[in-house]
């Protein structure tokens, strides 16, 4: 009877273990598999980013937003919505990925032509968040995310498919890949648009925590710098914003800003740079009240308001 007995747990020690091996095995083969798409998602983020296709939806969203705009951003404009879907469309969806060219979005950009008032144009490069705020702040401001094309198309992606004419769904190409991509050559033409349109004091924000804040190959200095036109065009105002936390990289004084200023001036702009923008500072400490460099602005601000009403 012992005999037995001891037998029975013998096999039932077996068993456990067999079973907590089972467990740990699976664990460990759940534990390699995440980290092997961890790795994937780290090294290779061009490559799923391209997989990604056009916006679901996107037809609804143009067309919402083109309504939304001409109804309660801006009123007095009249535009056909549909027609500029249409002109849209028709630019994209018989193209293969890498094929739609600046020229092909002439006709929409022909349905959708606006002008806008000088002394409020602003232009960025790598300081988007800041950008808005200190265009919410400064509401005379104009970016081109607050023209019709920039509010209907922004954060959007799309592109067509040729042998199956339509919008392809599944996966569209990363900017990187062609010249003729169809959301950086609308991009493109209207940026360029929005250069050449600007006049009186304009503003350029840029990251002075960054290695080439002024990029020629960025939006603003392949395409919106050059389209700039000095007869129109009274001052380049430029502002360089830092992190609040550092770090301290470029200036007005040193970096490719000092590039910037030099290709202004053989173009024959007249131009002003300005180092910490106390508005831009103000819009940052807003964020993170801690930082050292807000309790010096706060003190700052104090002092100008005890001197003023003395």
């Amino acid at each position: 009877m012992h005999k037995h007995v001891s037998l029975l747990r013998s096999d039932e020690a077996v068993w456990r273990l067999t079973i907590m091996y089972s467990s740990k095995t699976s664990v460990t083969l759940v534990m390699i598999n995440v980290t092997i798409w961890l790795i994937i998602l780290l090294l290779c983020p061009g490559k799923l980013r391209a997989q990604l296709g056009t916006t679901p939806n996107i037809k609804h969203i143009v067309i919402g937003r083109c309504y939304n705009y001409i109804t309660l951003v801006n009123p007095s404009l009249r535009y056909d919505c549909e027609e500029i879907w249409r002109q849209f469309e028709e630019a994209v969806v018989h193209q293969s990925s890498c094929n739609v060219t600046v020229k092909d979005y002439h006709p929409m950009f022909s349905a959708m032509s606006q002008t806008w008032p000088c002394d409020r144009f602003l232009f960025w490069s790598k300081t988007r968040a800041l950008m808005h705020s200190y265009a919410a702040v400064g509401r005379h401001f104009w970016t081109l995310e607050d023209t019709l094309v920039g509010f209907m198309f922004n954060d959007l992606i799309w592109c067509g498919q040729e042998q199956d004419p339509g919008f392809d769904f599944s996966s569209c190409p990363a900017w990187s890949v062609c010249r003729n991509h169809p959301v950086y050559s609308l991009w493109r033409q209207a940026s360029q648009n929005f250069a050449e349109m600007a006049c009186g004091n304009i503003t350029v924000l840029l990251n002075g925590s960054i290695v080439n804040a002024f990029n020629r190959k960025s939006m603003f200095g392949s395409v919106e710098l050059d389209s700039l036109n000095p007869q129109r065009v009274d001052y380049v105002n430029i502002k360089v914003a830092t992190n609040l936390e550092g770090p301290y990289i470029e200036s007005c004084s040193q970096g490719s800003i000092v590039d910037l200023i030099q290709i202004l001036q053989s173009r024959g702009f007249r131009w002003t740079c300005t180092d910490n923008d106390e508005t831009l500072m103000i819009l940052q400490c807003l964020q993170d009240l801690k930082q050292s460099s807000c309790q010096t602005c706060a003190n700052s601000l104090l002092r100008r308001k005890i001197f003023a009403s003395n």
